[in-house]
């Protein structure tokens, strides 16, 4: 029987307490525990506290999650919460992704302020974005587009766009529902042409391989469509590469037993890409993913990745 509260490890931004709270209260209704059963422990991350250069810069997506890891490998955390394209495809020894929410809506948002959308945007209008696939797929679109490294809090990336640094922004539509900002976005991309991050939108929970306890309390709240169509989007970019460093798109969706993928890989200056798509069934998410990561990187060749290192 437990006594002590479940210690849930999160970062502090107002997306990540969102993220923890929510998981706090499914596992309320999952088991009928009350709230002082779940203790929420904020720990400051390398990638919360360094905001002025690229996550390509400064080590990539472990920034995110280091501090938290070191937590549950030593037992001060029972299990930590996290934004599901935040985590880097090869875990510390001993830890696992056990669990998922149901996942968000995947697609990027546009927050324009000289204009609604892309296409609407001025010739030579500056967008600000942190991320190397964003940044790769509105250069394809919009060759013209001066794009800048634009990172920080949502609130702070939506004051800098107000304070006119930039004419627009992009974020992930899923984040700011959980904030409450369904009014912000002017557009929502559609995937087909501007394909989300592999496991944008999903909400993921890492725990301790081995902890029947903890597995079992998680097990209660784990959405199994968004568990394989994250694991199968995570094993392409596993079989590419997987960091902060490389624009990579993948957006798997889950029907009954059924399950289709597309991916993507782009240059940085966005002037050549090479996508894929595969189906299959959901017990073969992993495989899929993978195969199709092999497929896109034979099509590619070895020289379309010279521009990746």
């Amino acid at each position: 029987m437990q006594t002590k509260p479940f210690r849930i490890g999160t970062r502090g931004s107002p997306l990540a307490l969102a993220q923890a709270s929510e998981t706090r209260a499914r596992l309320m209704v999952a088991h009928g525990l009350p709230e002082e059963m779940f203790e929420i422990v904020v720990l400051s991350t390398k990638g919360d506290r360094i905001t002025d250069r690229a996550l390509s810069e400064i080590g990539g997506k472990g920034l995110f999650t280091e501090e938290l890891e070191e937590q549950l490998l030593s037992g001060d955390l029972d299990f930590a919460v996290h934004s599901s394209k935040d985590m880097p495809t090869k875990l510390p020894d001993g830890l696992m992704l056990s669990a998922y929410l149901p996942r968000e809506d995947a697609r990027d948002a546009v927050v324009g302020r000289t204009a609604p959308t892309l296409a609407e945007l001025p010739i030579a209008a500056t967008v600000g974005s942190s991320s190397l696939r964003r940044q790769a797929l509105i250069r394809r679109l919009r060759p013209d587009i001066n794009v800048i490294t634009f990172r920080g809090l949502v609130d702070t990336r939506l004051r800098k766009l107000a304070e006119g640094e930039v004419d627009a922004t992009l974020l992930a539509f899923a984040g700011l529902k959980r904030l409450g900002k369904t009014d912000v976005p002017t557009q929502l991309l559609d995937p087909a042409e501007f394909p989300p991050a592999p496991a944008q939108g999903a909400i993921c929970i890492e725990s301790r391989i081995g902890d029947r306890r903890i597995h079992d309390l998680l097990d209660a709240i784990n959405d199994r469509a968004t568990f394989d169509a994250v694991t199968c989007e995570r094993a392409f970019l596993a079989a590419l590469d997987g960091s902060c460093r490389t624009p990579i798109a993948g957006y798997a969706t889950v029907d009954g037993s059924s399950i289709r993928f597309s991916g993507m890989i782009l240059t940085p200056d966005g002037t050549r890409w090479h996508d894929t798509k595969i189906d299959g069934e959901t017990h073969q998410a992993e495989i899929l993913g993978r195969s199709a990561g092999e497929a896109i990187r034979a099509k590619a060749g070895t020289d379309f990745f010279d521009s990746w290192s």
